[in-house]
């Protein structure tokens, strides 16, 4: 179980680079309390550390990673020195049961990586995101700035607006501070990107405990043993789990951002402000400002709406309009100086909001009603509990217990409530708003609200949990109310993490151990370049082969992601992975795993034959390796011969039907048809040759028998094909 030590060292060595800076710069009057800030303190580090080497020209992570540990060292032992040993863990306790959470939280959530695979990967339910953060993450451990080799500097592929390099593209534009820390902490713990990429994930969701704790605990307001319970329900809450499953960091980390800057414009404007004693925060805004420009850098416009609303709010109530410029100042200055250090990505942000006009990125996802809020949902697909009416009953009774709360403490506690208000509304609106678009409009609108909403999720779960101070009245019946509603709760999330950790060891995606096997491409010195021939739904292995492969340049049939564009197809090798095997005679042909293949384009009997209509989407089962298409019915593939002569194919077909029947092939030129049987039990079934022109043409599939219902499918079934093979023959005179 490999898993588990890789996690907590990973863990620890987060605290370790964040313990120093921690205490160096939580202000006074709370310094007894920076555990709190060892985790954002640890990250905002790293990603320094990394952003320096980077514009340094050194070569990687892999080259400075170990020396760079003295840094965390140094600020280590320094602040042990003016804090003292004694008192340093005295309050290092203090947080002693938050520390456990994280701990049960990192376990749970390595848990099901653990039982997916016996070594460590990376997996998902459905995004590439992991992917794209891998290869970044590649780049920055291997490679300096200057470097342009292989698929780094093919700019026709990796130009996005004013970046023409992939290393740049990562600094400038992409999610740079997430690939930075697998980066630095891959090279480390002597980790490929592949390896850590999940793990690291868990580790920030985990990372996010005790700053929830500390958000209950000093903006809202609730005891320890609420603020403990809450933290302990973040950490089952299925809206980072969502996250964690499909690999995203970046939101992560703008959620540790969002929960410190609102912490410090809290703090800020409860104490009596004055420049001298606004300064003392500045660095732990710094800290925030770091993360949120470092991951999700256009969060930076509204990374600070709730402490605006909360301060905004008081300053007019109170006509405090002096404090509340002090206040903004204060606040703006760490900003202008994180600025300053990471201008290129402020910069950037116009191109990014451009980017994210012309692209309607990510998936639908479910709309998160009132119950949903506080993680009471089915799982893994975030959908409602809709038997028995059982969303609206919930929904309904979360609403009563806030309005309740709200109205009895109004009077008695104005502020606390105002708290809440500001912590909620301002965040909520935008996301019930970016839902409905998504309905009007038919877009991805809800994923860009279940980002808004997961990142303000430290704040909005102790603020929407207000309810729990009911229990301060003295009346059993509010007490046993509370109890109640809270083991609710808890009792649905625990269901949902169940669900998750479930459906987690056995995920859909994975990167098992054909796709590692195509690093070996990267020692063949006589293969320059490759075109990516998959799946045009198998996003998941292009992305993960073209971070195996970023030595080799690199060309795509259809965009992949961001820096990643279609071009013509001028690689020498063709990286085959799909439906279609291309047999070509003597080294035209290197087989890399039973899976994967090299075809040489400049071969005599080269052409590319791919599915074309007719065919469902490619599937697999489990943790098998093999994939496999079935048809509608009738189906054709489509030939594309660039040889100026025509070509002879034995083909043969790899499957079975759910009938026995006949498929008889035709070329689209010839009315000739080569029959072969296929049976209910798999095998190879060989076609006579078949001629085809130069140029584009296609291969005509035609069943003897329709499609066929089977049990447990609602689709109609043809033949499932695992693999079509073709086998050119080079005339003689060639």
């Amino acid at each position: 179980m490999i898993h588990f030590p890789v996690a907590f060292a990973l863990l620890l060595h987060v605290l370790f680079w964040g313990a120093g800076a921690a205490m160096l710069t939580m202000p006074p009057r709370w310094r007894r309390f920076w555990p709190a800030l060892v985790v954002p303190a640890g990250l905002a580090l790293q990603s320094a550390m990394v952003w320096a080497g980077a514009h340094a020209g050194w070569r990687g992570t892999n080259a400075y990673g170990l020396w760079s540990e003295f840094i965390p060292l140094v600020l280590l032992v320094v602040a042990v020195a003016r804090n003292g040993i004694q008192r340093t863990w005295v309050e290092v306790g203090r947080f002693g049961l938050v520390w456990a959470l994280v701990v049960g939280c990192l376990a749970l959530l390595v848990m099901p990586l653990a039982l997916a695979s016996k070594s460590l990967t990376t997996l998902s339910l459905g995004s590439c995101d992991a992917a794209d953060y891998a290869a970044g993450a590649r780049v920055l451990m291997e490679f300096a700035q200057t470097d342009r080799e292989g698929f780094l500097g093919l700019t026709e592929v990796v130009r996005v607006q004013s970046v023409d390099n992939f290393f740049d593209y990562w600094i400038y534009l992409n999610h740079f501070t997430p690939s930075a820390l697998i980066a630095l902490n891959g090279s480390v713990l002597r980790c490929a990107p592949h390896e850590i990429t999940t793990v690291f994930t868990g580790v920030l969701v985990a990372g996010l405990l005790p700053i929830v704790f500390w958000v209950s605990r000093a903006v809202v307001g609730h005891s320890g043993g609420v603020s403990l319970i809450l933290a302990g329900l973040f950490g089952l809450s299925p809206v980072p789990w969502y996250a964690y499953a499909h690999g995203a960091p970046g939101q992560l980390l703008a959620a540790q951002s969002v929960a410190l800057l609102t912490w410090c414009g809290v703090a800020l404007w409860r104490i009596r402000l004055s420049w001298r004693r606004g300064l003392e925060f500045a660095a732990v805004a710094g800290i925030g400002y770091w993360l949120v420009l470092g991951s999700y850098n256009f969060f930076l416009l509204v990374c600070l709406v709730p402490a605006v609303a909360y301060a905004g709010g008081l300053a007019l109530w109170r006509r405090e309009w002096a404090k509340f410029a002090r206040w903004t100042g204060v606040l703006l200055l760490p900003l202008l100086a994180c600025s300053g250090l990471l201008w290129a990505r402020v910069e950037g942000l116009a191109e990014r909001f451009s980017l994210l006009r012309a692209y309607d990125f990510g998936w639908r996802v479910p709309a998160l009603s009132a119950e949903g809020w506080l993680g009471m949902v089915r799982g893994p697909d975030l959908e409602a509990w809709e038997a028995f009416g059982l969303r609206w009953i919930c929904s309904a009774g979360v609403v009563a217990l806030l309005v309740w709360v709200l109205i009895r403490e109004a009077s008695r506690r104005p502020r606390a409530v105002w708290t809440v208000f500001a912590l909620t509304v301002p965040v909520l609106a935008p996301y019930l708003a970016l839902q409905a678009r998504g309905v009007m409009l038919g877009t991805n609108a809800s994923y860009d609200a279940y980002k808004v909403f997961a990142v303000f999720q430290p704040l909005l779960l102790p603020a929407l949990c207000w309810w729990a101070t009911l229990r301060f009245g003295r009346r059993l019946h509010e007490w046993l109310l509370v109890s109640a509603a809270g083991g609710v709760v808890v009792l649905f999330n625990v269901m949902a993490c169940g669900m998750f950790v479930w459906h987690l060891s056995a995920p859909s995606l994975r990167v098992d151990g054909q796709l590692v096997q195509l690093r070996r491409i990267e020692a063949m010195a006589d293969v320059k370049s490759v075109n990516m021939i998959f799946a045009e739904r198998d996003m998941w292995s292009r992305l993960w082969a073209s971070a195996f492969l970023l030595r080799k340049e690199q060309y795509f049939l259809t965009d992949t992601y961001e820096a990643r564009w279609s071009t013509p197809l001028r690689g020498e090798w063709d990286l085959e992975a799909g439906l279609v095997s291309l047999r070509l005679a003597g080294e035209g042909r290197r087989q890399i795993t039973p899976r994967y293949a090299l075809v040489d384009t400049r071969h005599p009997g080269f052409l590319r034959v791919s599915p074309k209509d007719g065919w469902y989407p490619e599937e697999s089962a489990g943790r098998s390796v093999e994939r496999w298409q079935w048809t509608k019915g009738d189906a054709t593939l489509q030939v594309e011969n660039p040889q100026p002569y025509a070509l002879e194919l034995s083909c043969a077909i790899d499957g079975w039907s759910p009938v026995p029947l006949v498929i008889s092939m035709s070329g689209e030129s010839s009315a000739a048809e080569v029959d072969t049987e296929v049976s209910v039990s798999r095998g190879v079934r060989q076609f006579k040759p078949i001629s085809v022109p130069p140029g584009k043409s296609l291969l005509k599939l035609k069943l003897s028998r329709p499609p066929t219902a089977v049990s447990g499918d609602p689709r109609l079934l043809g033949v499932s094909v695992f693999c079509f093979s073709v086998t050119p023959a080079v005339p003689m005179a060639r």
